[in-house]
C-alpha cells in the first residue's frame, strides 16, 4: 500500500472517491437521524464503557464513528476527511482504504474504552478513524507541504510529517490534562489510538509485503542462477564432444577412452531428453 510518490504542493481533496463520498453521506445520515432522536442515539450507539461492560453493547466499538456533538464536529471530521482520505484511497484503491479507515476507527474506540473504564462519558466522533487517515497520508507523502490558518488568520506552513507529529503531541498532552486536571470533553487518546494502529497496521502490512517481494526476488535470482549454471555445463558439455568427435574422425571410435565414451552417451541422453521437452 506505500507510495514512492511525493510532492511539495497540497491541495484539497479534489474529485470525491468512491469511500470518502459513501463515508460523507453515511455521517451527514446518521447525523439527521441523531437530530431526530439525539438520547436515544448517543446512549445506544455511541461508546460507554458502562454500556458495553454491563449490556455487552459491542456494536458501539463500530456505531460510535458515524455520531457527532454538533454540526462544526461533523464538518471538520468530514473536511480533514476529504482533504487526506481522497488521495490515500486512489493510491490504495476503495476496499483498501476503507478497511484501514474501519481498523482505525475500531482501535481507537478500544484505546477510547480503556481510558474510560470506570467513567460514565460516552465517546462519538470520527476523529479516531479521522487521524488514523491523516498518519496515513502522512506515511506516504512526508515531505508535502501543507498551509494551516491559525485563528483563521495566520498561515503557517508545514510538512504533513510535522503536522502529524504536532498534533500527536498536543493529544498527548491534551490527553493527559484530562486525567490529571479539569476535563475538556474530548478523548484525546482515542485520537492518539487511530494514530497508534494506523501505524501498527501499515508497518506490518509493508513488512509483509517486503518480506515477500524479497521471497520473489531472492527465488527468481536462484532460478536465473540455475539457468546460468545450466547454460555453462551445456556449454561445457559441447566443448567436450566436439573434441572427441574430432578423435573419433581421427583415430575412429574403438580408440576412444571409457571416459570419453561415457560423456558421449550422456551427450545422446540429454539431446534425445531435449527432443521430447520440446
Amino acid at each position: 500500500m506505500r507510495s514512492s510518490y511525493e510532492t511539495f504542493q497540497l491541495g484539497f481533496g479534489g474529485k470525491l472517491t468512491p469511500g470518502v463520498k459513501w463515508l460523507l453521506l453515511s455521517n451527514g445520515v446518521v447525523y439527521l437521524m441523531q437530530l431526530l432522536a439525539w438520547d436515544a442515539f448517543i446512549n445506544w450507539f455511541g461508546l460507554s464503557s458502562q454500556m458495553i461492560l454491563h449490556k455487552f453493547a459491542l456494536w458501539q466499538f463500530f456505531t460510535y464513528m458515524f455520531l457527532h456533538g454538533g454540526f462544526f464536529h461533523l464538518f471538520f471530521n468530514m473536511f480533514v476527511l476529504w482533504i487526506f482520505g481522497c488521495e490515500v484511497e486512489r493510491n490504495w484503491g476503495t476496499k483498501a482504504f476503507l478497511k484501514y479507515y474501519f481498523i482505525t476507527g475500531l482501535g481507537a474506540g478500544v484505546i477510547g474504552f480503556l481510558f474510560s473504564l470506570g467513567t460514565h462519558s460516552v465517546i462519538i466522533g470520527a476523529s479516531g478513524a479521522i487521524y488514523g487517515t491523516m498518519l496515513a497520508f502522512a506515511m506516504m507523502f512526508p515531505e508535502r507541504v501543507i498551509t494551516l490558518l491559525i485563528f483563521f488568520v495566520l498561515p503557517v506552513s508545514m510538512k504533513t510529517k510535522h503536522l502529524v507529529m504536532l498534533m500527536a503531541v498536543i493529544s498527548i498532552f491534551s490527553g493527559l490534562s484530562n486525567l490529571f486536571g479539569a476535563t475538556d470533553g474530548v478523548a484525546h487518546f482515542a485520537h492518539l489510538g487511530g494514530m497508534l494502529v494506523g501505524y501498527l497496521y501499515l508497518k506490518a502490512d509493508w513488512q509483509v509485503q517486503g518480506f515477500f517481494t524479497g521471497l520473489k526476488k531472492k527465488f527468481r535470482m536462484r532460478r536465473v542462477n540455475m539457468e546460468i549454471h545450466h547454460f555453462e555445463d551445456q556449454n561445457n558439455l559441447q566443448k567436450q564432444v566436439d573434441t572427441i568427435l574430432d578423435k573419433i574422425n581421427a583415430v575412429g571410435y574403438d580408440n576412444l577412452t571409457r571416459e570419453e565414451k561415457k560423456i558421449l552417451k550422456q551427450a545422446s541422453e540429454r539431446l534425445s531428453h531435449h527432443s521430447k521437452v520440446q
